[in-house]
């Protein structure tokens, strides 16, 4: 904000000193923590003297050794006794050393030791299990429990499945925690070790017996039977029989989700309720709140052998140590926390005596070593642990930093995202040799390989090692089919060859992928060790199956790789392998699984009678893709791969069409321009390249926007979504009509002339108009004629008055002539439009702004017109300044301005309002219309559009408006109650394209419009549509006028309702079959009368074949005109498509359907329809405009269902087209009918209203900083999220992974009328999840109790304090005394490092539930967390105890009640936060007592600072008088009044009298000081009523407003700054113009800025506003509005190079540097030719600073090849080559220019100087070269001058 001002500077260095404290004392610590001395070699502990070996299990007493020895030795009676001082304890406590803290590994462990574990993955046959320390071992699928192998035995013996023996992958999951014993460490060929785990109760448990077990106790067991009334579950024990009862259980598996049974094997955490029988009988709960609050206690007697991993204890910290602590726990055990559990404290934040919660990890019984964990995770025994994405698995991280290096462990990383990882030492470097301890500094950065992901460490872990990272996979995931690979032969069987990739990766080879052909003795050509190079067919990470094939031909095979179906585009040429060949065709096999058919028609070009015999199994042939259908998996093939090979019959002809084309018709690509013309665009499509052609009529759906896409498209330019038209002699025509597209995306289209039947509503456009009709034609090339008589429902005089040619139109199908292949169509309104016409004219509107702003996006980017760029700047509603340039005859007037310069602007007479306007006159206008084809803009001055009042709409409201303007494709109107200004459509229907003049809306118009929408979007209008009663009128009489003979021929039949009939199957569609009657008469069947019960996801019509005869059911008649169903009873029935119906129950009569009783209407039909209801619905389409499905229950009840009911998963509705196909059947729930009531309104998840508890989908409708977001929800609710429930955890930045628009899953907390209390919370939307929930909700303040420690977000910073939110219901209070132990002398500093959002954890010091108050701490002796206050601020502490003794020893003794209500006092100070009276007057006793002894009190540095603007002002120092302006404080006074209150001498009175005097004569003082900080409004009002010129004294009062986040006084203090301040102090004025600028930039909105920006260029140079604009958006990182300035500025300054030189740094600073390239030929046009070369200059030493070094070298290259002479350049060239380059180039520029034609001044000045840069970067040798140089040219002049 201030970068001009002089002490800027001084600020930001104390900032940086700060910082670099802070740094160096962080470095320090780590380096004192590094060089600690660790580890050594291994030694036996020496403890006294030998003793007598114990004959009962003795307990690890205060000693920890180590697993890798096992010392046995004998301990006599005195140290078998338990000590008898707590000293001698301690010592032994503290003899722990770095091997005690070394990590767990594979050789450290013995038989029989139990670890705690994590499931890591779940196969057929054995559990994976992550261990501590980066460990991993596998439980074989025996050694889970003995009931559970009996089971298995049991299935192995009778070979038949066992109904309740569950696989391993139903009883575990990843991240369930299991207790473990080790059974056994075997080492692998390669050194790897295998560690075998039992989880067998049995094995866990083996050292209970029935007598240790306690009541309280925490054990593992598994399920062993299921009885009636419970379980029995096997605990390991001998003799010992648990039970569970199932009321125990319910709870568990209702949380669990498996089932309504547990299993048996099935792993539980037991608790023990209740012991019997001296422990033979036990009841045990499984309850997961008591299991997770379970804790071990001395009560339960454990013994070292009994001691369980996985128990949670209350221990003691004994010892910290930089490798890990040492705890206390149960009376008489020690255990070791290495660094990996600490948790997120450190070692050096535990302090020994404190009491903290641990996990038990390990215990070895032999060594009686036992770990433990501090991580949070663990204390709640039960708890699942967190999974890590796979996809990280395998990265490489190019810069992981080292945060600490352990000697005999390994390092710990940080990576680039703050990830903690660790890699243990014989992953750091490629072999033992090549490592080094000193590059494994902490800071040194290496390049790594994440490998794996340690559960139980919640550690990445890593590896430096070279051929690790080289490899091009690590696990059988990153292998995808059709990679090649290398590996090395290892195994040679029946089955095929076995392959070794990697040390861990093995691939098979079949016996049949040998070779080409097959090898009877492969033995002969591989051999074991062979390294052979292979393709991967297919590979199953799940299994670990790697297939791989070594045929020559496909190994070596340049085709495309067919790895999925997806993948089979028609015309693709690739190679795969026979795998079957019978008389039908060919089975041939790709990659991943996939295989086609070759019918036996495509074989070859020679019929071939037996394919058996030309083609064998495992034969590789290339094959072309004819059709494939990915949904079923269906693939069809040819090995035909000739273009002439055509087949016989009509099928093999359409096929080889098919595969000429190599763009299929109805393809949505991309494409690119490549030449205009005046009738299209050529184009190719991408990526191919395949040549098209792009009609300028096809490039939208409205005729005008046509035009404006070809006049500012260009060459080279992508257009995206695109359709294939037709490709006629291989001229392939597209289009980008979004109607064409959204036709072909809903296959609402027919691809041949037998699809076509009456009725049909098809999509297409006009192609020729001829005056007896129009011609329209339709994708696939096929096209009909509108007759004159059916264009229109008014009468058509001309045809072309009514449409234009390549217009889009809806036509309906009225007759068909299949002998001549034509068919007639109708275009009128009645027939063509939905009932709906106000949602299709609405419709209409939208897409036409739509397209308009991607019209206006290309023209942004037009950097060469100027014209453009001020057209996407102005937009209807904005107001603008004008000036009156000419007023016409008919009265208007034409105006021009800065913001429309080159542009038209025009006011007609009746927009001029009635003002009287002159030439020259300035103006204030509102836009109404921007004409972006003929750059013209449309304003009026009306004062009631000039204000326009402000006023909440409701949508669907309708208001009175009157017509302002008239536009081709819609009007503006103005709300008669506002003044704001809508746009109303001119057409309700594509078709709707002719008005009589009547009907033509006119200018002044008064109307009635429905609001669509109640916030104006950024084309500035309020979207509406005109009420269309009148309309219906109009076309309902038209209807009724006319009959049915009149409009169309139609069959007549004499079926009634009930009739049976027989008939033929010609088509068969999504959602219905189309069936010949006879020759004439076609009826249909409906998906829903099809089968009695449809199954949900199934197609009902594809049980249907064309040709199969059916007998049906007459049930009802549609009108072939308004496919409406007519009753029986209708004198029409009998020229109606009888609806039928071939459900087994209507033909045998059980079910009389009828489609429309007499006298129904819609609102009867769905009348039974209630709210609730499960209906069983068929797709029709999923329209992807509206971003909803249709569906249709039967034949006459339509459906929708919005996208956010489709599915509580999120996949499926971004993707809903894969999810959802046409046809299909599904199970809804109706939650009423649509506005028209034509429609019901249906949800598939099964919500049909928001209520409490409800889990819904929504999306991100607005992200609000620091409050939440705004969600949108079904049935047009909004919901809101609050900070607080969008995560189970908290984080810093809560908003960061949102975005609008984002899809998110809502559970609905409250729901009213007008808001929806939602919540994102994972507990909330997934409640079986059983996730971590770090952060509890909080409803009320029951939910806290005192000393608890909560987290939340800061709220508000006071002078009161920190308001501290824990929910949206509870805000609590941090007094200043519970922020800091520090005491801070200014707030300000608060606000510097508390900020709105902050996320703190603080403890609860009290409630007040009466008062709803809550007060808390974030003092570090309260939180554990480090101050928020940091220490290398040099504040003084807080001496509120030092001051208590310091008043006792003044105080006399005799003055005992003195002290005590000094004590008091001073209590009260405390509790009300003021320590500053005390530390003051403790200085002041100190002076009166010591007498101004010097040296003895240093006078304390206080830095206080004021409020800053992103570390920008400070305001002035703090100075000592102000600290004894403090400690005079009323409290001190009342101190005295109270000392004197007794009876007083004179003397006394006199010596009171003079201390007054005193303090006055102090303040007075104070006050004349010229260093003195204003300390309020006044202070500052003095200080500028002295000084008003001075703009620093203005800024410094605005930060004093703004330290209390007053922003509109700061604001009044600018504005009078800029009044007072003369207008000679230019640069004065200018500062506090750019301080108002900052203020409203941080704290303002868009448009205030603006404002200010554009009174600042008013009262300064333009110039320099416009930078410092420039400057601010850069700092506030607003790169997109800096970038529009600095475009703006080149047009406004482009002859100013300082203007090209800062638009360059700016782009080269953002990295873009193509852009600044582009700049430079810019510049050389505008500027003047005199300011070429210094621009040229300056720009290529920017190149050098932050571009391309090339670059600039070359032009600098360029400039002096055409100014060799210029001295000036080439000094400029020299510096940034010494800088920049190498010597060798720096000497090459030297060298050329000492043997340039200089003058002799010149050519001395760069030998000097090629001298001075020899002797600071060369040689002796180089010196004397330049010098012998030199001399030689002296002597040539000397020759010149003499001769």
């Amino acid at each position: 904000l201030f970068r001009s001002l002089p002490y800027a500077s001084l600020i930001s260095g104390l900032g940086s000193l700060a910082l670099t404290c802070a740094a160096e004392l962080k470095t320090t610590m780590s380096s004192i923590e590094e060089n600690f001395p660790r580890g050594g070699t291994q030694k036996t502990t020496q403890e006294g003297k030998p003793t007598k070996k114990p004959t009962v299990d003795q307990d690890n007493l205060f000693k920890t050794q180590h697993e890798e020895q096992t010392p046995k030795r004998k301990k006599t009676q005195q140290d078998q006794a338990k000590p008898k001082k707590l000293k001698t304890e301690k010592k032994a406590v503290i003899k722990t050393s770095a091997k005690d803290f070394e990590l767990l590994t594979s050789e450290s462990l013995t038989d029989g030791m139990l670890v705690l574990g994590c499931v890591k993955e779940c196969n057929e046959y054995e559990l994976t299990v992550s261990l501590p320390n980066g460990l991993s071992g596998s439980v074989q699928v025996t050694r889970v429990c003995e009931a559970y192998s009996e089971k298995l035995s049991e299935q192995v013996a009778t070979d038949k499945p066992i109904e309740d023996l569950s696989p391993l992958s139903e009883l575990f999951s990843p991240g369930m925690l299991l207790r473990c014993a080790v059974i056994g460490v075997e080492k692998g060929a390669e050194g790897h070790h295998g560690i075998q785990l039992s989880i067998n109760p049995k094995d866990v448990n083996k050292a209970l017996t029935t007598a240790a077990l306690r009541t309280g106790m925490l054990l593992s067991g598994c399920v062993s039977s299921v009885e009636d009334h419970g379980y029995l579950i096997d605990i390991g024990v001998y003799s010992a029989k648990a039970f569970l009862p199932r009321e125990k259980a319910q709870s568990y598996l209702q949380s669990k989700e498996k089932g309504t049974e547990l299993k048996i094997g099935q792993y539980l955490n037991c608790l023990i309720d209740e012991v019997k029988n001296n422990g033979r009988i036990i009841r045990i709960s499984i309850s997961q709140l008591e299991v997770a609050a379970a804790t071990a206690t001395e009560v339960q007697n454990w013994t070292l052998c009994s001691l369980l991993p996985g128990l949670v204890v209350k221990a003691q910290i004994q010892e910290t140590t930089p490798f890990g602590v040492s705890l206390s726990f149960l009376s008489s055990f020690t255990g070791i926390v290495d660094f990996m559990h600490l948790g997120p404290t450190k070692s050096r934040n535990y302090s020994p005596g404190q009491m903290v919660k641990a996990c038990i990890l390990s215990v070895n019984p032999t060594s009686k070593a036992i770990r433990l964990s501090l991580r949070p995770v663990f204390l709640q025994p039960g708890t699942q642990l967190g999974r890590l994405s796979s996809d990280r698995i395998g990265t490489i991280v190019a810069h992981s930093r080292v945060k600490s290096f352990h000697k005999n462990s390994g390092a710990l990383f940080t990576l680039d995202n703050g990830t903690l990882a660790f890699a243990y030492l014989h992953h750091l470097s490629d072999t033992p040799k090549s490592f080094k301890t000193e590059s494994f500094k902490p800071g040194s950065k290496h390049k790594c390989r994440i490998i794996d992901y340690s559960p139980m460490d919640d550690l990445l872990l890593l590896s430096l090692r070279q051929r690790i990272i080289d490899a091009p996979f690590l696990r059988y995931q990153d292998i995808h089919p059709g990679q090649m690979v290398e590996g090395t032969v290892f195994a040679l069987k029946d089955s095929g060859m076995q392959v070794k990739v990697t040390g861990h990766i093995k691939g098979l080879v079949p016996h049949l992928h040998l070779a080409d052909v097959v090898l009877k003795h492969p033995e002969k050509k591989y051999s074991v060790g062979n390294t052979v190079r292979s393709r991967v067919l297919a590979c199953n990470p799940d299994t670990k199956m790697l297939i791989l094939t070594l045929k020559k031909t496909l190994v070596t095979s340049k085709l495309p790789i067919l790895a999925s179906y997806e993948d089979a585009k028609p015309g693709l040429v690739t190679h795969g392998f026979v795998v079957c060949a019978r008389e039908f065709g060919c089975i041939v096999k790709f990659y991943n699984d996939v295989k086609g058919l070759v019918p036996k028609n495509e074989l070859g070009l020679a019929p071939i009678t037996v394919p058996q015999e030309a083609f064998y199994e495992g034969q590789v042939v290339k094959v072309i893709v004819l059709k494939c259908e990915p949904e079923q998996e269906k693939l069809l093939l040819s090995f035909k791969l000739t273009d002439n090979a055509l087949a016989e019959d009509s099928t093999g002809e359409e096929v080889s069409k098919k595969r000429k084309v190599t763009y299929e018709t109805g393809q949505v690509t991309d494409v690119k321009i490549v030449k205009k013309k005046e009738t299209g665009l050529e184009v190719k499509i991408l990526p191919n390249d395949i040549p098209a052609y792009l009609p300028t009529i096809h490039l939208s759906d409205y005729v005008t926007n046509c035009k404006l896409w070809w006049h500012w498209l260009k060459s080279d330019e992508i257009l995206h979504n695109v359709v294939c038209l037709h490709d006629k002699g291989g001229h392939i025509t597209i289009s980008r009509k979004p109607a064409i597209i959204s036709a072909f995306e809903g296959e609402h289209l027919v691809k041949n002339f037998s699809d076509i039947q009456p009725g049909l509503l098809l999509t297409g456009y006009v192609r020729n108009i001829m005056p007896y009709g129009v011609f329209v034609e339709f994708p696939y090339g096929l096209t009909g004629l509108a007759p004159k008589s059916a264009m229109s429902d008014k009468f058509v005089t001309d045809t072309k008055d009514h449409f234009v040619i390549g217009q889009t139109v809806t036509a309906k199908v009225t007759s068909i002539d299949e002998e001549k292949q034509r068919f007639l169509l109708s275009l009128k309104i009645s027939d063509c439009s939905s009932e709906d016409s106000v949602s299709e004219s609405f419709s209409l509107l939208s897409q036409y702004f739509k397209e308009l702003q991607e019209i206006k996006s290309i023209m942004n980017k037009r950097d060469d017109s100027s014209i453009a760029q001020k057209l996407c700047e102005l937009k209807p509603g904005q107001r603008v300044q004008l000036v009156v340039q000419e007023i016409k005859s008919d009265g208007s007037a034409l105006f021009s301005g800065i913001c429309a310069s080159g542009l038209t602007v025009e006011a007609t007479h009746r927009h001029l309002g009635g003002k009287k306007i002159v030439m020259g006159d300035q103006a204030t206008a509102v836009i109404l219309h921007v004409d972006y084809l003929k750059s013209k803009v449309y304003v009026s001055l009306q004062e009631e559009l000039l204000s326009p009042k402000q006023k909440m709409f409701t949508a669907d409201s309708q208001h009175p408006a009157v017509v302002q303007h008239i536009a081709s494709e819609y009007a503006v109107a103005s709300l008669v109650e506002t003044g704001q200004l809508i746009a109303i459509p001119l057409a309700c229907h594509f078709n709707d394209t002719f008005r009589f003049d009547s009907e033509k809306m006119k200018v002044g118009q008064s109307i009635m419009v429905l609001l669509k929408t109640t916030e104006p979007g950024d084309h500035g209008f309020l979207l509406a549509v005109q009420s269309p009663k009148k309309r219906r009128n109009v076309i309902r009489l038209r209807q009724e006028s006319k009959t049915l003979e009149e409009t169309l021929a139609v069959v007549k039949h004499s079926l009634s309702l009930g009739d049976m009939v027989t008939g033929t199957v010609k088509s068969v569609k999504a959602t219905f079959v189309t069936v010949a009657l006879n020759d004439k008469l076609i009826g249909n069947i409906h998906a829903s009368e099809i089968l009695d019960n449809v199954p949900i996801g199934t197609f009902p019509t594809s049980k249907l074949k064309a040709g199969q005869k059916v007998t049906a059911r007459v049930i009802g008649g549609r009108d072939v005109k308004t496919h409406r169903y007519l009753p029986i009873s209708h004198p029409y029935f009998t020229q109606t498509i009888p609806e039928l119906s071939i459900r087994p129950r209507e033909l045998k009569g059980e079910s009389n359907t009828v489609l429309c009783p007499d006298d129904c209407n819609t609102e009867e039909v769905l009348k039974p329809f209630k709210p609730g209801q499960m209906v069983t619905c068929f797709v029709k389409k999923y329209n992807t405009i509206k971003k909803w499905l249709e569906v249709e229950v039967t034949s006459n009840i339509k459906g929708r269902v919005q996208q956010l009911l489709f599915s509580t998963n999120t996949k499926v509705l971004k993707h809903a087209e894969q999810y959802f196909k046409n046809g299909q059947a599904l199970s809804a729930t109706v939650v009423g009918s649509d506005i028209t009531g034509s429609k019901l309104c249906l949800s598939l998840t099964g919500v049909h209203s928001l209520e409490k508890g409800t889990i819904i989908i929504g999306y991100v409708k607005k992200v609000i900083p620091h409050v939440g977001l705004t969600v949108t929800l079904p049935f047009g609710k909004t919901g809101k999220a609050s900070l607080f429930h969008l995560s189970d955890t908290f984080v810093e930045q809560p908003l960061e992974g949102f975005s609008v628009g984002q899809l998110v899953k809502c559970c609905v907390l409250s729901s009213d009328d007008d808001i929806t209390e939602v919540s994102l919370r994972q507990s909330r939307v997934n409640p079986k999840s059983h996730g971590k929930v770090e952060d509890a909700e909080i409803m009320s303040l029951d939910n806290i109790q005192e000393g608890q420690l909560v987290r939340g977000y800061v709220t508000s910073v006071t002078s009161f304090g920190i308001f501290f939110g824990l929910s949206d219901s509870v805000v609590g209070r941090i007094p200043l005394k519970c922020i800091t132990h520090l005491f801070v002398p200014d707030q300000s500093i608060y606000a510097k490092f508390i900020h709105i959002g902050q996320l703190l954890t603080a403890k609860v010091l009290s409630i007040n539930k009466e008062e709803n108050h809550v007060q808390l701490s974030v003092l570090p002796k309260d939180t554990g967390k480090p101050s928020i206050i940091p220490e290398c601020l040099d504040l003084p502490q807080s001496k509120i105890g030092t001051e208590v003794k310091k008043l006792k020893k003044r105080k006399s003794s005799g003055c005992e009640q003195e002290v005590k209500r000094g004590k008091k006092r001073i209590r009260c100070t405390e509790e009300d936060d003021s320590g500053v009276e005390v530390y003051y007057r403790e200085e002041e006793e100190e002076e009166k007592t010591e007498k101004n002894s010097k040296g003895r009190e240093v006078p304390r540095l206080k830095v206080s600072t004021g409020f800053t603007w992103e570390e920008g002002l400070t305001v002035l120092d703090t100075t000592m008088l102000r600290e004894r302006e403090q400690s005079s404080s009323s409290e001190e006074d009342e101190e005295d009044t109270q000392l004197t209150a007794k009876k007083q001498t004179k003397k006394n009175k006199e010596l009171e009298k003079q201390r007054a005097e005193k303090e006055l004569s102090k303040l007075e003082a104070a006050l004349m000081d010229p260093t003195r900080q204003p300390q309020s409004a006044d202070d500052f009002d003095r200080l500028v009523l002295g000084n008003p010129d001075s703009s620093i004294l203005w800024l410094q009062y605005m930060a004093f407003h703004l330290q209390a986040t007053e922003i509109e006084k700061a604001r009044a203090v600018a504005e009078r700054a800029l009044k007072t301040i003369s207008f000679r102090e230019e640069q004065e004025k200018l500062n506090v113009w750019v301080a108002l600028l900052n203020l409203e930039n941080m704290y303002g909105t868009e448009e205030a800025l603006m404002k200010v920006f554009e009174r600042a260029i008013q009262y300064n140079e333009p110039l320099k506003v416009f930078q410092q604009l420039a400057d601010i958006y850069t700092d506030s990182e607003k790169y997109k509005q800096a970038d529009d300035l600095y475009n703006t500025m080149l047009k406004r300054f482009r002859q100013e190079k300082s203007v090209w030189v800062k638009y360059a740094t700016f782009l080269l600073k953002r990295g873009q540097v193509e852009s600044a390239h582009r700049l430079l030929p810019r510049a050389l046009k505008c500027l003047p030719d005199k300011e070429h070369v210094d621009v040229i200059s300056k720009l290529a030493q920017l190149e050098f600073r932050f571009g391309n070094l090339e670059h600039g070298k070359a032009i600098f290259e360029n400039t002096l090849s055409t100014y060799p002479k210029r001295t000036d350049i080439w000094s400029i060239y020299i510096d940034m080559m010494i800088k920049h380059g190498s010597q060798k180039e720096v000497r090459e520029v030297f060298e050329r220019i000492i043997h340039l034609s200089l003058t002799p001044k010149k050519m001395k000045f760069f030998f000097k100087r090629y001298l001075e840069y020899e002797k600071k970067y060369g040689t002796a040798e180089t010196i004397l070269a330049v010098k012998a140089a030199a001399l030689e040219y002296v002597e040539s002049k000397n020759s010149l001058t003499e001769g």
